[in-house]
């Protein structure tokens, strides 16, 4: 049935009509009914192949030691197994180590870790695959293991070199200035706890190559992977990803060991294999956020002025590298956060534990540098009896002077000031500061705590080659379009906004455009969707793209009409050639059948990036996403136990692509860094066994741990001034350290026990134990100020 046609004034009333679907809408996220109705389809929702097989792998139990013998004969007695792999039954490449060697997909004659694959079998059911497993004898010669990062760090016992940045003096900075203040802090690794687990099928093709539906953040390496391992060219293997249920950078790397294993499965077999880890599985084998050590050493005038400091950063990163180089790199690049440091020194350490090998998370360490440099903040405000507040706005950047970075980027476009007065402002900072220290006098049990913390951070892949995106656009006879681009959709609404950009430039409703699954055989060589990058790079690239076939539609139009450029013009779904209006489909038609193509690849590359990394200076990032928030505590002095009252948070995002899905990715991140310094506890025991291995023993944050009072503000009327798309800014993972800022305030809850003028010792997580332990601490020290004989009702 035709649509009915419509008349030259119709279509000038639907040309002055305003497009709703555009950029800096809110628009529902693509997939947001199928989610919540359960319709979206993960890889494990997908229909299963006739003959498929499932994998279940045998893990190690030993955190260090060498394998002696390894016997699979009892794994073929249990009926429904096809196979059993071990390392020498890989075809290809054993080591998928995404950077630098030293990930075997199959453990080569030792092990490195609790929960490492020795081995794997196939079989028709994953009960089935899990019970043989267990059946194989496996004889271990144990080896010493090294489980913490300060015996590492001891015995530079390293999985990379060590990098310093380093500006001015340090030491006679230190030696020279009037106040110093030296302490040591340890920060807590964090469980990605992604809904979807690590999971991957695969089906064999005619041509000896694969085709991988798989959960992950970077299909193009696993693209290369599973070539590798199966030692066949990338053209190969096809990876499809339609989306994941949450990554958080958990399967930037880690999803290829998964789909590896399935592949070399299906290639000795001909058969589909399907892999899922169940949850505890899971947590045995995959890495976590880097657990950091660090110890610093700080200078300062009587006002609180930083003059010289050294840092010590040393991440844990784990048996392997995986990503840890750069995850250091950026935990040193952040750990000035806000503030200009003049003499600095600052060594960053990639230390070798035998413990899952560490990997990406939201911030890939810049929130371990971050909570470094609040921690000194805090340190020095104690030190001199002053409001935390005061002491970090005398640090802050300067737009001016003091602005340029201990790796001498300058800090261009600088927010923080006003942004700051901002939420000092509608939070009622100074009001609040006031009620609470009246508040903690008149009540000897409960104790409030407030806190206001920036965010400075960069935005850009360090490792500079991967600031780079490819996109496919086809517009069809009918005005359809179809749009594919290298990044991932895992609930971040990534396909939203990159439909948003191109509906903008073709100025038509949404509704048209339809996102298919990240595929390597339509975009190429794609980026990881990780560093806040995916919307910047993918959202580019296929505004280049759409550009491009917009270009070529006004050409014909100029062409065929014989009107100038000026006199063609796209809005909401209609076009208008001087006086004359046509629909947008109506347009496409017209190209098609005057032989336009109507299919374009898009590219974009970021500009002005570099670093050297032998001199430790360049420009890391484009550009720098800024935030503020502020956090009010109530914590209970008896027991350590504490409740978020309030948070005010006040977020940059340039010109928002999307309000709603923004404002969504600041609560989201809000909440999640909050969990990792508070509740998010990893625990291994002296075997290096991870002891909080699933919901039971590892407390992510729920429903009741957000604050009842939370205020969230995007900064308005702020575009980037630099060229990204449509002058927005990365969102994804800058208000991850917004949960800082609770943190800060449990610790100023507890200080207040001492009227302000001590920093307890609270390490990151800050759970109720070590909340409790500061508050003997601070009890403790105003017992030994005043020489009053300890109570002997109070506990040890």
């Amino acid at each position: 049935m035709h649509k009915p046609t419509l008349n030259q004034a119709e279509l000038a009333a639907r040309f002055r009509a305003e497009l709703t679907t555009g950029v800096g809408r809110s628009v529902e996220h693509e997939s947001a009914a199928k989610h919540v109705s359960g319709e979206a389809v993960y890889v494990d929702d997908r229909l299963e192949f006739p003959n498929q097989l499932h994998v279940y792998a045998r893990l190690s139990e030993r955190a260090h030691a060498r394998i002696l013998r390894i016997d699979t004969t009892p794994c073929y007695a249990v009926p429904g197994v096809a196979i059993v792999i071990t390392k020498d039954d890989v075809p290809g490449q054993l080591d998928i180590g995404p950077v630098v060697a030293g990930d075997p997909l199959l453990a080569d004659g030792k092990v490195e870790y609790v929960g490492q694959v020795v081995l794997a079998v196939a079989a028709d059911s994953l009960e089935t695959a899990r019970r043989a497993a267990m059946a194989a004898v496996i004889e271990y010669e144990d080896l010493e293991p090294v489980l913490e990062v300060e015996d590492a760090l001891r015995k530079r016992h390293f999985v990379l070199d060590s990098h310093q940045h380093k500006r001015g003096d340090s030491r006679a900075a230190l030696a020279g200035a009037p106040n110093r203040v030296q302490g040591t802090l340890h920060i807590g690794g964090q469980e990605h706890f992604y809904l979807e687990t690590q999971v991957s099928s695969v089906m064999p093709t005619e041509d000896g190559g694969m085709l991988v539906y798989t959960s992950t953040q970077n299909p193009t390496e696993v693209q290369k992977l599973v070539a590798e391992v199966l030692g066949v060219p990338m053209h190969k293997v096809v990876i499809d990803m339609r989306r994941m249920g949450g990554g958080f950078g958990g399967k930037e790397t880690q999803a290829a060991g998964p789909a590896c294993l399935c592949a070399v499965i299906a290639h000795l077999t001909g058969r589909p294999t399907k892999m899922r880890l169940p949850r505890a599985e899971d947590m045995q084998v995959t890495g976590k956020r880097h657990p950091f050590y660090v110890e610093y050493d700080v200078g300062f005038d009587d006002d609180g002025l930083l003059q010289g400091i050294e840092i010590e950063l040393a991440g844990n990163c784990g048996y392997s590298p995986d990503l840890s180089g750069s995850i250091v790199d950026r935990a040193m690049f952040h750990a000035d956060n806000a503030y200009f440091l003049a003499d600095v020194t600052i060594n960053g350490h990639r230390c070798k534990t035998h413990t899952a090998s560490n990997t990406a998370y939201r911030g890939f360490g810049g929130p371990q540098g971050m909570v470094a440099i609040e921690e000194i903040m805090d340190a020095v405000a104690r030190h001199l009896g002053k409001d935390p507040l005061a002491v970090r706005k005398l640090n802050y950047y300067g737009k001016d002077t003091r602005n340029v970075t201990h790796y001498y980027q300058t800090v261009e476009h600088n927010l923080l000031d006003e942004m700051t007065a901002d939420l000092e402002a509608s939070s009622e900072y100074a009001r609040r500061r006031e009620d609470i220290r009246a508040f903690n006098a008149a009540n000897p049990v409960l104790k409030k705590g407030l806190a206001l913390t920036p965010v400075k951070f960069g935005i850009s892949f360090t490792a500079s080659f991967l600031n780079q995106a490819g996109a496919l656009i086809h517009i069809y006879t009918d005005g359809s379009i179809h749009l594919n681009h290298g990044g991932t959709e895992m609930g971040q609404g990534l396909n939203t906004k990159v439909a948003q950009v191109v509906a903008e430039v073709f100025q038509v409703d949404i509704s048209r455009i339809r996102i298919t699954a990240t595929n390597t055989d339509k975009v190429p060589n794609t980026s990881p969707t990780a560093a806040s990058s995916g919307a910047d790079l993918n959202g580019k690239a296929a505004q280049n793209a759409a550009e491009i076939l917009k270009g070529r539609l006004v050409e014909f139009l100029v062409r065929e009409h014989k009107v100038t450029p000026e006199d063609v013009e796209f809005r909401n779904g209609q076009v208008r050639i001087r006086e004359h209006y046509q629909s947008f489909e109506e347009t496409v038609q017209q190209a098609y059948f005057n032989q336009v193509s109507l299919s374009s690849t898009g590219f974009y590359r970021t500009p002005k990036i570099y670093y050297d990394r032998d001199k430790a200076r360049g420009r890391p990032f484009y550009y720098f996403a800024f935030g503020a928030a502020c956090a009010e505590v109530l914590v209970d002095t008896l027991t350590g136990e504490y409740r978020l009252l309030r948070a005010d948070i006040l977020h940059d995002v340039g010109a928002s692509l999307n309000p709603a899905i923004d404002i969504g990715q600041v609560e989201g991140g809000f909440v999640q860094g909050m969990g990792w310094l508070t509740t998010e506890e990893l625990v291994w025991n002296a075997k290096g066994k991870l002891m909080t291995g699933g919901p039971a023993s590892y407390k992510i944050p729920a429903i009741a741990d957000v604050p009842t009072d939370l205020r969230v503000k995007l900064v308005e009327n702020r575009k980037n001034p630099e060229d990204t798309v449509f002058h927005s800014k990365a969102v994804g993972e800058p208000p991850f350290m917004l949960g800082i800022a609770v943190w800060c305030a449990l610790k100023d809850a507890v200080a207040s026990l001492a009227d302000y003028r001590l920093q307890p010792r609270i390490d990151a997580p800050a759970t109720p134990e070590r909340v409790l332990w500061g508050i003997e601490q601070m009890k403790a020290a105003c017992r030994e100020r005043t020489a009053e004989p300890a109570d002997a009702a109070q506990p040890a």
